[in-house]
């Protein structure tokens, strides 16, 4: 696909500090940015403030708003979209903890309905620290989680991005959220 090689090549640019790289990459990337904020919002509150756009919008700032990055193509660029929306939502959840809204916030698990914009701060951060954990023992595995999880990917997607095959995310997603469940859920 001449997209992706285009997109592997403007990167590698980019991370050799070429800025006008950045302006060309945007374009091309900005969809598959917005499918993926737009899956994270879909499962929000309608009356939520971080929109498809915003979302996008941060995740892309935090994503060029780095002096050099050695981005390893298409599938780094994505793996590390995935960790800035991570980010990007534990930290709105902070400072929509901080405005001490009213309201009891619904415990979301990580087997039932995605833990997103809606999800508590303590749940967030908890995932957080488990991928964290998951990262030291099979970063494969985090990459998948990430894939799935935060950027909204099929298995198939998934697949292709990691370069493995189908059957080996569905074994390893099936083992993934096991272990998240035992590690956020173990004790309540």
């Amino acid at each position: 696909m001449e997209g992706q090689g285009y997109i592997t090549t403007l990167l590698a640019q980019a991370g050799d500090g070429d800025r006008d790289a950045l302006d060309r990459l945007f374009p091309l990337v900005y969809g598959e940015l917005r499918r993926v904020a737009a899956h994270q919002i879909r499962r929000e509150r309608p009356w939520h403030t971080l929109g498809v756009s915003g979302l996008v919008n941060e995740t892309y700032l935090k994503l060029v708003d780095q002096p050099k990055v050695d981005w390893r193509g298409r599938e780094h660029f994505f793996a590390i979209a995935a960790r800035a929306m991570r980010q990007i939502l534990i930290d709105y959840a902070r400072r929509r903890s901080a405005e001490k809204r009213e309201g009891e916030r619904k415990r979301t698990t990580f087997e039932g309905k995605q833990i997103g914009l809606d999800a508590s701060l303590e749940d967030l951060l908890a995932l957080d620290k488990a991928l964290d954990r998951l990262d030291g023992m099979d970063s494969r595995m985090r990459h998948l989680v990430e894939y799935r999880y935060f950027l909204g990917l099929t298995e198939q997607e998934t697949a292709e991005l990691l370069g493995v095959t189908l059957r080996t995310v569905q074994r390893e997603w099936v083992k993934a959220r096991a272990w998240l469940n035992s590690e956020l859920y173990a004790a309540g």
